[in-house]
């Protein structure tokens, strides 16, 4: 993905990302638009880069986000359940809140965060409620703290994982949480390293097939120790 922008602010962002066809969908533009990254990108928030957020931890720029929720639209539907692995600032995960809830109410509804560093834990919950506290509130949305690698068995099975870290292989225990029908988008490669953005889809009867969409760069997956 070569193209790169700044908007003025949130709404010229996402209108720059849609006429460039990098968001295809209106309901993709709509729950990025209603998600001002101003709440979870302090510095730079409307340039599409990745942006620092502390910890040695970035937010992804806004072209992969709106790829995630592109590629995970399908799945994004009322009643789903969404784990959000390296959840970081936490805007993803809203914009995947807001995207469900546009489509309807369930009470079944979970997006889940993970994330390893207790500080980005603590970050995260301040910036959704910040941007709007009935998230958190509703019980649809959590933010947990803990190894993503290892997916969050509590609200499996999933229908939609999104991986913001690279896993150096195939990560099976995630593949092993994700719902039949669900879908897996994960960059999968060494740090450093030739990685791409992978798609697992299981289908209904548990079989799994992996498609690559594309060169990326990320930091790697990791734990606290590593």
């Amino acid at each position: 993905m070569a193209w790169r922008s700044v908007g003025a602010n949130n709404e010229d962002l996402i209108r720059q990302l849609k006429d460039h066809g990098v968001i295809a969908s209106d309901a993709v533009a709509k729950a990025m638009k209603e998600t001002d990254r101003k709440h979870y990108s302090p510095r730079n928030p409307y340039m599409d880069a990745p942006q620092p957020i502390g910890g040695g931890v970035t937010i992804s720029a806004p072209h992969m986000h709106a790829f995630a929720l592109e590629y995970l639209r399908d799945q994004l539907k009322p009643g789903a359940h969404v784990l959000d692995v390296g959840s970081g600032s936490g805007y993803l995960t809203a914009c995947f809140y807001r995207y469900i809830k546009a489509k309807g109410v369930d009470a079944e509804t979970r997006i889940v965060g993970i994330e390893h560093q207790a500080d980005l834990v603590r970050l995260s919950k301040a910036n959704l409620n910040t941007d709007d506290r009935s998230m958190l509130d509703s019980g649809h949305l959590l933010i947990v703290e803990g190894d993503g690698r290892k997916g969050y068995p509590a609200s499996a099975p999933y229908n939609a994982i999104h991986v913001g870290a690279a896993a150096p292989d195939t990560p099976t225990e995630l593949i092993n949480q994700l719902a039949n029908g669900g879908r897996l988008i994960v960059p999968v490669g060494p740090d450093g390293g030739s990685q791409y953005m992978q798609q697992y889809d299981k289908d209904a009867n548990g079989k799994v097939e992996m498609t690559r969409l594309m060169g990326v760069m990320y930091v790697p997956l990791t734990d606290l120790r590593s």
